[in-house]
């Protein structure tokens, strides 16, 4: 019988949590350096780049995503590639600046799977556990920034932030009222800017998106 691994010995993956890396104060900039030597979870490995938050502090609206894509994990920086490039643009015409909002992602480690060596890196969406692993960086950053509002960009931030249960579909384009992390928030859902891509019906998709981003500069007004 061989003998157990002590926790001692244990990769700091294993407990599945971020906390013993989120340093107790110092603002954005303190948590980006401590985030970029997270080893909270499994996903760590395999990424180029832990890809934290973008924005200021006093920020009134953070946007929260599902994780990195490939471009993201290349760049070192939420939303930049295409859903990025769209989401900027249905945000502009909703009436909101993406300048003025803070972007970040539920999770911060790029997963995906690859068909067969040196082939294109196909995303991989996070476990429950993986998300509830990321949950105090997720934390720490509504702590800093305070927003007036959340804006849930698709289903696997909404369960990061509400619950296994969320459903996008269920309550997209409405101002939920929640406790989050200890903290009162306000909350808009919608749909991941990946999807209207993916939709056979892009046109209808995006003007979806552009609508429900209208309820959020309202709740704002």
């Amino acid at each position: 019988m061989s003998p157990r691994t002590s926790p001692a010995a244990a990769a700091p993956e294993d407990a599945y949590t971020a906390e013993p890396f989120v340093p107790g104060g110092g603002g954005l900039p303190a948590l980006r350096r401590a985030a970029a030597g997270c080893r909270g979870c499994p996903l760590h490995r395999d990424a180029t780049q832990t890809v934290f938050g973008t924005g200021t502090a006093d920020a009134r609206v953070m946007l929260v995503g599902e994780q990195p894509g490939d471009q993201e994990d290349r760049q070192g920086k939420p939303f930049v590639g295409p859903a990025g490039q769209l989401l900027d643009r249905a945000l502009a015409e909703a009436g909101l600046d993406p300048a003025e909002a803070y972007v970040t992602n539920a999770v911060k480690h790029f997963k995906f799977t690859r068909a067969e060596p040196r082939k294109r890196r196909i995303h991989k969406a996070p476990s429950l556990r993986e998300m509830t692993a990321c949950g105090p960086w997720l934390a720490a950053e509504l702590a800093v920034v305070e927003p007036e509002l959340i804006v849930v960009l698709g289903a696997t931030a909404g369960k990061a932030l509400l619950g296994s249960s969320f459903r996008v579909g269920e309550v997209r384009g409405t101002v939920l009222e929640r406790e989050i992390h200890g903290r009162p928030e306000r909350l808009v859902p919608t749909v991941h800017p990946s999807s209207v891509l993916r939709a056979d019906d892009r046109e209808g998709a995006y003007r979806g998106l552009v609508s429900d981003l209208e309820v959020a500069v309202s709740a704002l007004s």
